[in-house]
């Protein structure tokens, strides 16, 4: 029988409830940066490995790397072609003041989709994807104006820069900018993006600030504000940090209400997270990309200052966000209306909205969460999301992509290889190219183990060599090769979804799995082979989540699973799997990707077709079915039809 375990966290979470940390930690409300400060012995000090270091071997992110390099980054340049991307630089190089196609954050695509090709370009040569990458480099350049400014939709439009912050998107797209000239930088050594991303930030920089020359303003699409903190890194130049704060310590003074006349008495800035000022933010709201990106920023921040006021802040948020705002799948924003979030467990399923990239968003502030605390529940949240809402968003031909991912479909809902909001396709390319990154961290003498991963890493510390069928099978067996140090340990992460006896040995001796944050430490270990257990697991929601009320999930591992209508002669919304009902793992899917199935039998509920719009109950015929479940993450993958993550039990 499927071990069964009572989510009350939403209708949303996988893992165990994260008490709020604050409770440990009594940080005041609203405290200047730098007051009361975490110590410095109690912050861990994890630095990720790169992606560059990481060679992925596995059979379920390797294939999609592979993918990712000879279709997806291919498919990104001939859309951006096709769309007006291209010809928007190649207008503004030439100098012409009209003729712009497109919604005002254009540009940003072009340069997430030059970031993605800079993630491949870390990993492997392609000469085709270089020569496309400094062609665009080139572009950007010459439509560079001599100040440091550009932005097509303003230099074709004749508009005024600056003068519309709140929806017009400057200065996220000059984040993309910067985010694309960084991993460029670091995967090639090349300045092509580079020298024009500073060349913007230095004029952001002289534009705003505290000085009696410079302007107070924030964009209403967080993102600068966090590339500025990665480009500081990458450099070295401190001011680009103060500008992230500058920009972090303004929002919510609610200017975006005088900025368009809206009376301050009648304006509510939720959806641009300007609603109240950084520190003061109780649960997570609003735009659910926006309010990922902005919370981002603020882990970063505080995870360089120990600010007391941001960490107890995202202490608050993080509990809202995956206690009771996010899907089981691992992405979140449940409203179509605002691309975003509502109330506490409004999680619905036809019409859960869980955006791409506020999954993407979800898995990166997990990720610097996990960092910064050193505690492996994060990470937990951060694998949910990775394999299941985040793989699920882009086909396994590389070329189709979801913007919205929901939890339950009547057949109609398909990937598709462009939207005129083509945010989401170059984002799911971006993460895929660099999902080596979130695999494994380092202190002074600690490697984490935080994914399993297939293939080696080259930690700084010692290299790793990782046998591994994961997410498949729960046998990990890790090799150490040339430690750096004698006492080197290894911090192996312990998924919240595994609840079973874990099995440890070191050097070929059984040890006690004795977890401290979510981890297991093993130190001057050559070997290490970890078995976890991975039974199907049945997953309840919260019982105030209206719509998965009576229902269950199926897990297994990290991965969540789903119905589709394919697999089955009855129709879906008739099954009932019955408590004590036996699922267990199936055979491979090679049109998946060789992912494995769950199999089981269900009941199916069927009634005799009518004419009569009411009539007479009577007994619903009855009849056992068998059942195939498919992990969410490939779903949509072979013939149309309905779908459904949730199944009722009875």
């Amino acid at each position: 029988m499927p071990i069964r375990r009572r989510e009350f966290l939403a209708a949303a979470s996988a893992a165990s409830a994260l008490p709020l940390l604050s409770a440990t930690r009594a940080w005041p409300l609203g405290s200047a940066p730098g007051d009361q400060a975490m110590p410095e012995a109690s912050r861990p000090r994890l630095k990720p490995v790169s992606y560059r270091q990481v060679r992925v071997a596995d059979s379920f992110w390797a294939p999609r790397q592979r993918i990712n390099r000879e279709a997806t980054v291919p498919h990104l340049f001939r859309e951006l072609e096709l769309a007006g991307q291209v010809s928007n630089f190649q207008r503004a190089a030439a100098g012409a003041k009209e003729g712009y196609r497109g919604p005002v954050y254009m540009d940003s695509d072009l340069y997430k989709s030059l970031e993605a090709a800079a993630y491949v370009l870390g990993l492997t040569p392609d000469a085709a994807i270089a020569e496309q990458v400094d062609k665009l480099a080139a572009l950007v350049r010459a439509a560079q104006q001599p100040d440091g400014y550009v932005d097509t939709c303003y230099q074709l439009g004749g508009r005024t820069r600056f003068s519309n912050l709140r929806n017009d998107h400057e200065l996220y797209c000059g984040g993309h900018l910067i985010e694309a000239a960084v991993t460029h930088h670091e995967a090639t050594g090349s300045r092509a993006l580079l020298d024009p991303a500073l060349r913007y930030a230095d004029l952001i920089s002289r534009t705003f600030g505290d000085g009696p020359s410079q302007r107070v303003g924030y964009c209403g699409h967080p993102e600068i504000e966090l590339a500025l903190i990665r480009l500081s890194d990458h450099t070295g130049e401190r001011r680009y940090f103060e500008l992230a704060r500058f920009f972090l310590e303004h929002r919510g003074e609610k200017r975006f209400a005088a900025e368009h006349g809206t009376p301050l008495e009648t304006y509510d800035g939720t959806y641009f997270l300007d609603q109240c000022r950084i520190r003061e933010h109780t649960a997570i709201a609003g735009h659910a990309v926006r309010a990922g990106y902005l919370f981002c920023a603020a882990a970063d921040l505080a995870g360089r200052t120990g600010d007391a006021g941001l960490l107890a802040m995202l202490d608050r948020v993080w509990a809202s966000a995956t206690e009771r705002r996010s899907f089981v799948t691992g992405g979140m924003g449940s409203s179509y209306d605002n691309e975003g979030f509502t109330t506490d467990y409004d999680l619905p399923t036809y019409a859960a909205y869980q955006e791409s990239c506020a999954s993407i968003a979800l898995a990166l502030l997990a990720h610097r969460l996990g960092l910064l605390h050193g505690d492996a529940r994060y990470i937990d949240v951060a694998e949910r999301a990775l394999y299941n809402a985040v793989a699920a968003g882009v086909s396994l031909d590389g070329t189709g992509f979801f913007y919205v991912n929901p939890l339950a479909s009547l057949g109609a809902h398909h990937r598709k290889p462009w939207y005129q909001t083509a945010c989401c396709p170059p984002n799911l390319s971006r993460t895929i190219g660099g999902i080596g990154g979130f695999a494994y961290a380092t202190t002074d003498r600690d490697v984490y183990v935080n994914l399993f991963v297939q293939g080696t890493a080259d930690t700084g510390l010692a290299r790793l060599e990782v046998t591994t069928d994961y997410p498949w099978d729960g046998r990990v067996a890790i090799v150490v090769r040339d430690p750096r140090r004698s006492d080197l340990g290894l911090r192996i992460r312990i998924p919240g979804w595994c609840t079973g006896e874990v099995a440890l040995r070191v050097n070929g001796q059984p040890r006690a799995v004795v977890k401290s944050a979510g981890y297991v430490e093993v130190r001057s270990a050559e070997r290490v082979e970890l078995e976890l257990p991975m039974p199907v697991r049945r997953l309840e929601s919260h019982p105030l989540a209206a719509e998965t009320a009576g229902r269950v999930a199926l897990a297994r591992g990290p991965l969540v699973y789903c119905l589709e209508q394919c697999d089955h002669d009855a129709a879906l919304a008739g099954l009932t799997l019955a408590p004590d009902a036996e699922v267990r793992l199936g055979a491979a899917e090679p049109r998946l990707l060789g992912a494995r199935m769950l199999a089981g039998t269900a009941t199916a509920h069927e009634t005799a077709a009518s004419e009569d719009l009411y009539r007479e109950a009577q007994p619903h015929a009855a009849r056992a079915v068998k059942m195939t479940a498919v992990p969410y993450a490939v779903w949509d993958g072979r013939a149309a039809g309905p779908m459904q993550v949730w199944i009722r039990e009875g």
